[in-house]
């Protein structure tokens, strides 16, 4: 039974650390992100560098202002590296408006309509959405909750299901485990008792991402 995501509040918390972002066992890059209050509403920001193969580094850069129960009022992004490129989406009732800011070219407008207010944002390379989604669920619920999703840097919007699969064992810790799933990925969050991120498994893409 999936059901709207539209009714518990959130518990956002404070939070602030360190990612390890491992791609086939070996290290690629680094997370540091902060989730704090600021004054009603709270701010989550992060910045994350990758490093491809190729030794090319791309730094992406976001920031997000939602209100306490988890509604996205704002989201900023920039990424540099090969390319420089970024991006603003206000969000207001159920309605994304994002300009794109592309190096070279004239701003691009979109906008896109939900059905809730309580979009989740997911953007690639940024790893604390992932802590904050674990806080939207309803853990009194539990079960299979569906999201919208908007995936900014690719202006994709969608949904998402996500369920608590409970506790399990990893190197000797007990971790909570909350599955996320699209209708094409699988992401298993791993949250400690307090249901911080402590580790995000991509199976499909052999991506291990670890809080230090």
């Amino acid at each position: 039974q999936s059901r709207d995501a539209a009714a518990p509040a959130a518990s956002l918390a404070a939070d602030k650390g360190t990612f390890r972002i491992l791609l086939d066992g070996q290290p690629v890059g680094s997370e540091e992100f902060e989730i704090a209050q600021d004054g009603r509403d709270w701010q989550a920001r992060a910045t994350s560098q990758i490093t491809t193969a190729d030794g090319t580094t791309t730094q992406v850069k976001g920031t997000l202002r939602l209100t306490a129960d988890g509604t996205p009022l704002r989201y900023e992004w920039s990424t540099q590296g090969e390319k420089k490129a970024g991006a603003m989406v206000d969000f207001r009732g159920g309605v994304a408006s994002a300009t794109l800011l592309l190096e070279n070219s004239q701003p691009f407008e979109q906008q896109f309509t939900f059905d809730s207010p309580r979009i989740v944002i997911l953007d690639n390379n940024l790893y604390h959405h992932y802590a904050i989604l674990a806080r939207l669920y309803d853990w009194s619920a539990r079960g299979a909750q569906t999201f919208p999703v908007l995936i900014p840097q690719e202006m994709i919007p969608g949904s998402i299901t996500v369920e608590s699969i409970g506790a399990q064992s990893i190197e000797g810790k007990t971790l909570e485990l909350l599955r996320v799933r699209t209708p094409d990925l699988e992401i298993d969050l791993y949250l400690d008792s307090a249901r911080r991120l402590i580790q995000l498994v991509v199976p499909s893409s052999k991506a291990l991402i670890l809080r230090e």
